[in-house]
């Protein structure tokens, strides 16, 4: 299993936060289906294409899959991280890890239905004017608000879930036993995943109220994630250096 090959492998994290889960919990063995499951979902084809024209017709879906199993990764990431580093698998943490689960499994189809349509802006396609085999257009322009709502919302549960999961980290940091810099941390990784929940809010908000360039708007706001990130990383990284002194000194 890949949990325990990475736990073998990295004992110690950056910054020496000491990891406190060291063996894989039957919490995370579910979630790993779950994700496992989820991956699946998105497949670009259920059938080996038999002609070179489907072939081709399948790969036309590769952009999409890849974005999904990026993002989808990139929280599985940031779950066994959370797991490696506290270990915890109180009442609290299960609920609110079944609550993941449940956002990912369920976003899964809107997550690969908005990024088909991305990915068809970028390649010309405008996959958004075709016509589904019942008749029905693909996308109306009066359904582009609720997509982006949709969208965001789910971006916005994921990353509010980890804002709880870390700040309940912190409420148990006695119990723990998370030194100062470790606490530092904890408090850290839960105000980037506030800022991402910002980002999402902020989307939605503009989508639901900014008329006419709403939803346009609304998913521009997401290329503020990277600079955001940057910004709180970079000044995050400046009050660890002053602890770290302070510490080191006292």
């Amino acid at each position: 299993m890949i949990r325990s090959r990475l736990m073998a492998a990295q004992q110690t994290e950056a910054h020496g936060f000491r990891p406190r889960g060291r063996e894989v919990s039957r919490l995370e063995g579910l979630s790993d289906a779950v994700f496992g499951f989820a991956i699946t979902l998105l497949v670009v084809s259920l059938e080996v294409p038999r002609t070179a024209t489907q072939l081709f017709e399948v790969m036309r879906g590769f952009g999409s899959f890849a974005a999904c199993f990026a993002l989808l990764f990139l929280v599985w990431w940031n779950q066994y991280r959370f797991f490696r580093r506290y270990g915890l698998n109180d009442g609290v943490t299960m609920v609110l890890n079944a609550a993941l689960l449940f956002v990912i499994v369920f976003f899964v189809y809107p997550l690969k239905f908005v990024f088909t349509i991305v990915i068809g802006m970028f390649t010309g396609s405008a996959p958004w004017r075709a016509v589904s085999a019942g008749g029905d257009p693909v996308l109306t322009h009066d359904q582009w608000p609720m997509l982006m709502v949709v969208f965001s919302g789910g971006y916005v549960a994921v990353f509010l879930i980890f804002a709880l999961l870390h700040l309940h980290a912190y409420r148990m940091r006695e119990a723990l036993e998370l030194d100062p810099l470790e606490q530092f941390d904890t408090v850290t990784t839960a105000r980037e995943s506030m800022v991402n929940v910002g980002i999402g809010v902020l989307s939605i908000l503009l989508a639901v109220f900014g008329g006419g360039l709403g939803p346009f708007l609304g998913g521009m706001v997401f290329w503020l994630v990277g600079p955001a990130m940057w910004l709180n990383g970079t000044l995050a990284g400046r009050a660890r250096r002053r602890l770290q002194a302070s510490l080191a000194a006292g």
